[in-house]
């Protein structure tokens, strides 16, 4: 079942104004209603989302009821049901992003039932209670669409998928002993059993300071128990998220989790359903094995494709119960760490990256090189249209301008013997070529609603924490097109405040190495790990990377949401076909997440 056309309930609640048994008149909805609805579930108005539309359902309407409130659009309908469905079409046009709906008179004259909606995908993907996803195909539009359960994926048991073993002790004696207990279960155990056992043990108690961690499948899993480390976990490091740009794209990254992990399938597709029918051929280009209409390297295919990526990697990662204390993206992975942090929405932050892509096909082609060498050493080799588009790391330097003056540019730096990589970009973005976008897309994010970093956001354009002049100014994130990138000054800033466990949500691995480069890494005070594999292989590979950052979250000692992991092993909402008896086939129902 695709969600991205389903609006799910997320929050529903009853209101009484007083004792059921007194006789009162039909409530009637007013300034003082609508106030009450945005507190219904005890969160501030000012963290509701920025487009959040109150819609109330009602026969009796306060003719002092205006069509704003705290801040908030309110809509009126004449009835409950009415209310909803108007809700559903605007969550589905993107006129709202969140939905407060309050049926007054339901489910009796004197009563008020409140409802939260959200796009389903986008349910799912931030890891919200889903209740269920409207019915809405009701005949009477005045009824009040029923809510069914949410049914996204079936249970996925294959023994030779890759999955995690966790366990653990008080002292290594108790993890020893943990460890002898699991291992006679291991040996003895029917290989379609696997995918089923607990991820933790022991279970029911809480996890030990004294860790193991196996990424294995079912004919391995004893030996790889047996020769797993143990570790002891003191005080956690805090977990620090980063977000690759263009550069890092790869075919088929992360392929191997779409359709097979939930939280970043729903991401992936509610990401792409923002881009319109451009999201469907940019999926179709990314899922196929054969020849795309459009290159991965492209503009047009990896900076929307690496953005529906990395944010479904993060919010992967927060589905484990992760709470990161801090982002920092690249380039075009700024846009995402500014979505986590909630500077912007994601339709929004969609729109940004469109708009960007747009802009960027008009400028005549240009590229990007990769040099081994500093700052300094590579001024003397620019020009007016050759800049240096990023500083990654003390001898990591990248240069940006138009084709040919860069290519001029790339046979001087060869001459004279520095190493010079071709980075996979078409469009020559951090040099002055892109001036002209730049100016353009700065016009389209001034209708965007902005809002200050909830989270600690490094930016890689000013390279350091971002301030919230910064995060509110258009201009700021519109010259982010022309500007170079300081990614080492902005990690070296993130690294000085506290030893961190930094994650890369990305492919390619390539911000894993810059930051295994700096000094705090190299000395064991941080630590870098990646999500997803070097280069292009195997879509169970994608699994078994995942799961490998996963275990290394866990021995550092941070407690994961274990139900949410065991989906990388135990979900998938690819139908199979499963044979029946005699002629034909049935497929096997799906069961509800979230519902």
């Amino acid at each position: 079942m695709s969600l991205t056309s389903y609006s799910a309930v997320v929050r529903r609640l009853v209101v009484s104004p007083g004792p059921a048994q007194e006789q009162r008149a039909q409530c009637v909805a007013s300034a003082a209603g609508v106030s009450a609805v945005l507190r219904a579930f005890g969160r501030p108005p000012g963290d509701l989302p920025v487009r959040t539309v109150v819609y109330i359902g009602a026969a009796a309407l306060d003719p002092e009821l205006g069509r704003e409130h705290e801040g908030f659009t309110v809509r009126t309908a004449l009835t409950p049901g009415r209310a909803l469905r108007l809700a559903h079409r605007e969550l589905q046009d993107n006129t709202a992003d969140f939905a407060m709906v309050a049926g007054f008179g339901e489910p009796d004259p004197h009563t008020i039932t409140v409802y939260a909606l959200k796009r389903a995908a986008e349910a799912i993907a931030d890891a919200d209670r889903v209740l269920g996803v409207l019915d809405t195909a009701g005949a009477d539009e005045d009824d009040t669409p029923p809510v069914r359960p949410l049914h996204h994926g079936r249970r996925a048991t294959d023994p030779e998928r890759h999955r995690l073993l966790l366990w653990s002790g008080r002292d290594a004696q108790d993890e020893s002993r943990v460890r002898g207990e699991l291992l006679p279960l291991l040996s003895g155990l029917h290989s379609e059993a696997f995918p089923a056992l607990p991820t933790a043990v022991p279970c029911g108690t809480p996890p030990g300071p004294v860790r193991g961690a196996a990424v294995t499948v079912a004919a391995l899993a004893a030996g790889t128990v047996h020769k797993a480390r143990a570790v002891r976990a003191g005080r956690p490091r805090p977990v620090a998220l980063l977000f690759p740009g263009q550069g890092s794209q790869h075919a088929g990254m992360a392929r191997g989790l779409y359709r097979r992990e939930p939280v970043f399938t729903a991401a992936v597709d509610a990401a792409l359903a923002h881009m319109g029918e451009e999201g469907d051929r940019i999926r179709e280009d990314w899922l196929t094995t054969g020849e795309p209409r459009v290159p991965i390297d492209d503009v047009r295919r990896a900076q929307p494709l690496l953005f529906a990526v990395d944010y479904a990697l993060g919010r992967m990662i927060l589905g484990w119960g992760v709470r990161p204390a801090a982002l920092l993206g690249h380039s075009a992975g700024e846009l995402v760490a500014a979505v986590i942090a909630g500077v912007v929405s994601l339709p929004d932050a969609v729109a940004m990256m469109m708009s960007r892509v747009r802009e960027a096909v008009k400028i005549p082609e240009g590229g990007m090189l990769a040099v081994a060498a500093s700052e300094t050493r590579l001024r003397p080799y620019l020009g007016a249209d050759v800049a240096i588009a990023a500083v990654n790391a003390a001898q990591q330097v990248m240069l940006a301008g138009s084709a040919e003056p860069l290519a001029a540019t790339g046979a001087r730096l060869r001459a004279d013997g520095f190493t010079v990589v071709t980075v996979p970009a078409t469009s020559p973005f951090h040099s002055p070529a892109m001036a002209p976008a730049s100016d353009a897309v700065e016009a389209d994010y001034r209708r965007i609603p902005l809002r200050e970093p909830r989270l600690p956001l490094y930016s890689g354009y000013t390279g350091a924490l971002m301030r919230p002049e910064e995060a509110l100014s258009p201009r700021f994130w519109a010259r982010q097109i022309t500007d170079t990138v300081h990614f080492r000054a902005a990690l070296e800033e993130l690294l000085a405040v506290e030893d961190v466990l930094l994650v890369e949500a990305g492919p390619r691995q390539t911000l894993t190495a810059f930051a295994r480069r700096h000094r705090s890494v190299r000395l064991g005070a941080g630590a870098a790990t990646p999500l997803l594999p070097a280069r292009r292989g195997t879509e169970e590979a994608d699994r078994q990377s995942v799961l490998t950052a996963a275990a290394r979250i866990w021995t550092e000692g941070h407690d994961l949401d274990m139900d949410a992991v065991s989906r990388l092993w135990t979900w998938s909402d690819e139908e199979p076909v499963v044979a029946a008896s005699g002629a034909g086939a049935r497929r096997e129902p799906a069961p509800a997440l979230g519902s």
